[in-house]
């Protein structure tokens, strides 16, 4: 594509210079000077497309621009990982070992389905503080359930879920009909269901759940994808592989369609490949522990799912819409009560399901299940993965970007033998990071005039 040029009066031969548009189109348009209607147009290209042309400097350039504007996304929490990995590794040559990043993927996955739901809630710039009870509270009920009742794991499992999903929406409903502030509405959720909890599981304050079948087993701690053939995780890191390649092609043909800008195939094939790269060295290093637990299948399946939704949706783009202006998002015609109700119940939905990660690794339901730092730490995971507080931006991958900073700063403390007193200050000064960083991004952005 040859550089955009007008003609400038006064002059004898055509000067060329760059003209930048926001417009997302796919080939040049031509607009009328502002200033002189009657003027020859002017012929606009989209600057991205500019970026592209000019290969991998182009590339360079906007992410530098991309950084100084405060468009950071996901960069801070990626370097703080591998600042984290290092200094333990150097601490203890054991901790990039394949048995230690194998506790790391399996242990991350219950607190991180917690932190799935949270997302939810922080996108509309609101908090969840009662994921840690909803999720204890599922363990139990589904012990109740199955062991005091007799009833079918597997249905009783669809009754857990669905508990969580309406104790959600009866906290959304609270926040968006009434209008009782959420953090109130969560907190009085925390405390009353933990109590439920409590008494559910009466004096004995425990109730072992049976784990030779049913979803306890499968979430068992030894129980990995593909009864722990070899061949299981690579089949799964080639299937995520071919699922990005497919989307992203899929996606260029139909940007092509519109006539808006689109990936360049060569800039797909280099995206496919580093995933490939990463996915099947993760295969490689799971596989020479136990494998991919089937906790870690379900979690990612998760994320994928979940992405799709808000990606690719109408209802991601209102739960967006919301986050970034309720009254904006009410002007064009988005129902925020609704949006509201149903961000609670999924939280509420993903907080059950935690609650059954955490039966699986205990195969019971305990006075300790979602207590403790539970809470804190699934939203200190969807804040330090990049999931803003102030609403309107962030991405479920956060749940999975902050959840290996937060296991790996606990796993390598352990194996350090470190007191947990010295695990919460290091994981309350990340998470402070976090917040900080967003913070200046979100200020850098309005500087820049993007914000």
């Amino acid at each position: 594509m040859s550089e955009t040029s007008k003609t400038v009066k006064g002059d004898e031969s055509p000067k060329t210079e760059p003209v930048a548009t926001t417009e997302p189109a796919e080939a040049p348009t031509t607009v009328a000077p502002a200033d002189d209607p009657t003027a020859a147009p002017v012929t606009v290209v989209d600057p991205r497309l500019l970026v592209r042309e000019e290969g991998f400097k182009g590339y360079l350039t906007e992410f530098k621009r991309r950084v100084r504007g405060g468009e950071l996304g996901s960069l801070p929490v990626v370097i703080g990982l591998i600042i984290i990995w290092t200094i333990f590794q150097v601490k203890n040559s054991l901790f990039l070992s394949a048995d230690n990043l194998s506790n790391i993927s399996y242990f991350l996955a219950a607190t991180g389905m917690l932190a799935i739901g949270l997302v939810f809630v922080l996108l509309l710039g609101e908090i969840d503080l009662s994921v840690g009870s909803v999720s204890g509270l599922a363990s139990t009920v589904f012990a109740v359930f199955v062991v005091n009742h007799g009833m079918n794991q597997w249905l009783a499992l669809i009754l857990t879920i669905i508990t969580g999903i309406g104790i959600g929406a009866l906290h959304g409903w609270f926040f968006a009909k009434i209008g009782v502030p959420a953090f109130v509405v969560t907190l009085a959720g925390f405390l009353g269901w933990n109590g439920l909890m409590l008494w559910l599981l009466g004096d004995s304050g425990t109730i072992n759940i049976p784990a030779d079948s049913g979803p306890v087993h499968i979430l068992g701690q030894s129980s990995f994808f593909m009864d722990q053939a070899i061949i299981g995780a690579y089949l799964l890191a080639g299937l995520g592989v071919v699922l990005s390649a497919v989307g992203q092609f899929n996606e260029q043909r139909r940007r092509r369609a519109a006539g808006v800008p689109f990936r360049p195939t060569s800039e797909i094939v280099v995206r496919v490949v580093l995933l490939a790269v990463a996915s099947f060295v993760a295969a490689a290093v799971l596989n020479n522990a136990s494998g991919v637990s089937n906790a870690l299948v379900i979690f990612l399946a998760s994320l994928v799912i979940v992405d799709f939704v808000l990606r690719r949706t109408t209802y991601g783009r209102k739960v967006f819409a919301v986050g970034g202006g309720i009254e904006a998002a009410r002007r064009a015609g988005i129902s925020v009560p609704m949006v509201r109700i149903t961000v609670f119940a999924i939280s509420g939905g993903f907080a059950a399901i935690g609650g059954m990660f955490f039966a699986g690794q205990t195969a019971s339901a305990t006075l300790n299940a979602g207590g403790g730092n539970t809470l804190m730490l699934a939203i200190a995971a969807a804040v330090i993965g990049g999931t803003s507080l102030f609403g309107g931006r962030g991405t479920v991958w956060s749940a999975l970007l902050g959840m290996l900073v937060i296991q790996s700063i606990q796993t390598g403390l352990d194996l350090l033998n470190m007191n947990t007193s010295i695990q919460y200050m290091i994981t309350g000064g990340v998470l402070l990071g976090a917040v900080v960083i967003d913070s200046v991004s979100r200020k850098s952005q309005k500087a820049a005039g993007r914000g």
